[in-house]
């Protein structure tokens, strides 16, 4: 018995849903195909370092891009940040080198003039600063308590599947995603540094094999 052939015998019983805990081999990765050209909705994983770079891993496992590309609906990438401790963490203004890193434009960030969704029950930090670690007795002198999400989202659209039947890497799809609006691991993670819920740090350093 093999992952594969569990997999087929679940979709003889007509799943609406079908998750599968990761694909790591052709495969999985062809029964999983079937299972979505044939009217389930598939959830599975895959490591790669951004949400393109899943569309270049099938390709890679020896799946046709075709049925790549047919298959998909999206691919979400995801990484887990620490938060800063409220109970310590204090303002500073970061160097222009540091918000270009992260995406965003210095001027306009000192200016406070980014406008993100607030988050209930958190205060951000005053406008033009960001929030430092320090460390304190509620958080072990660590400067962090707890961990947030970062994500990034990939949906297959027309340019994006003409990209994937053209065998295109995974940094020209990701670019052209960017261009028609999608948001970046790392922008995401900027957006999260002004609303405080993590450190300029945390964000460039779980980001740094991303594509950004």
């Amino acid at each position: 018995l093999t992952f594969a052939s569990g997999l087929r015998s679940f979709l003889r019983h007509a799943p609406d849903v079908l998750m599968v805990g990761e694909i790591r081999d052709r495969e999985t990765a062809e029964v999983a195909i079937t299972a979505s050209l044939t009217g389930h909705l598939v959830f599975s994983t895959v490591h790669t370092n951004d949400a393109a770079g899943g569309i270049t891993r099938l390709v890679d496992m020896g799946i046709e891009p075709f049925l790549v590309a047919s298959s998909l609906v999206g691919l979400l990438a995801q990484r887990l940040v620490r938060r800063p401790c409220y109970e310590c963490a204090r303002p500073v203004r970061p160097s222009e080198e540091i918000l270009k890193e992260l995406g965003l434009d210095p001027a306009t960030f000192y200016a406070g003039a980014y406008s993100f969704p607030s988050v209930k029950g958190l205060r951000p930090p005053p406008p033009g600063t960001v929030f430092e670690p320090v460390g304190c007795a509620a958080c072990g002198l660590l400067g962090y308590r707890g961990r947030t999400g970062i994500y990034e989202l990939l949906m297959i659209s027309d340019q994006v599947r003409r990209l994937c039947l053209d065998k295109a890497d995974a940094g020209t799809i990701r670019n052209a995603a960017v261009e028609a609006g999608m948001v970046s691991l790392r922008f995401d993670g900027a957006r999260k540094v002004v609303q405080g819920m993590t450190t300029p740090e945390e964000v460039l350093l779980m980001t740094a094999e991303s594509g950004d």
